[in-house]
């Protein structure tokens, strides 16, 4: 009985062995291949995280928080097109989202600036004017933008048409 469970057992790794040999190389990657195809951090320096650019504060030429980016689109090469801003609303409750084209966005690394030498409400932290100390603060993480921003009013982008994610 012994013997024929192992017959079986040597018949069954010959024919995985088999199979193995059969791939041909083009399916394979060796590792030159591998390590030419990766990329370092080093050469995506300066390039930001979509993860982390989802949610960002826009705010419109005025200083005037307006909405945050709720997501991104991007067409079948890969190409962001265009931004989902949620706007109004409280913890995404009665939010008003609209598109935007993602050339009419413009991302920002400094900190917002404001009147008063204190954070605002969501603890960002802000550049101080009218004091004596006129320093920027700046962002120590460069995988992201602070802040992003689009020259319009709250008002303005409720008034846009809705978008709507089709189903």
């Amino acid at each position: 009985m012994f013997a024929k469970y192992l017959t079986m057992a040597l018949a069954g790794t010959a024919l995985l062995a088999t199979a193995a040999s059969a791939q041909t190389p083009s399916t394979t990657m060796n590792r030159t291949e591998a390590a030419s195809s990766s990329m370092s951090a080093a050469s995506l320096q300066g390039d930001w995280r979509a993860s982390k650019v989802v949610g960002l504060n826009v705010y419109n030429d005025n200083n005037e928080k307006v909405g945050s980016i709720n997501d991104l689109l991007m067409d079948k090469n890969g190409n962001i097109k265009a931004a989902v801003l949620g706007v109004g609303g409280f913890l995404g409750v009665g939010e008003h989202l609209v598109a935007v084209p993602l050339d009419k966005i413009k991302f920002v690394n400094e900190p917002a600036s404001s009147t008063s030498a204190s954070t605002t409400t969501t603890n960002r932290p802000v550049t101080t004017t009218g004091s004596s100390n006129n320093s920027t603060m700046s962002k120590s993480d460069p995988w992201y933008p602070d802040h992003a921003v689009f020259n319009a009013t709250k008002d303005q982008l409720k008034a846009m048409p809705e978008f709507k994610y089709s189903s």
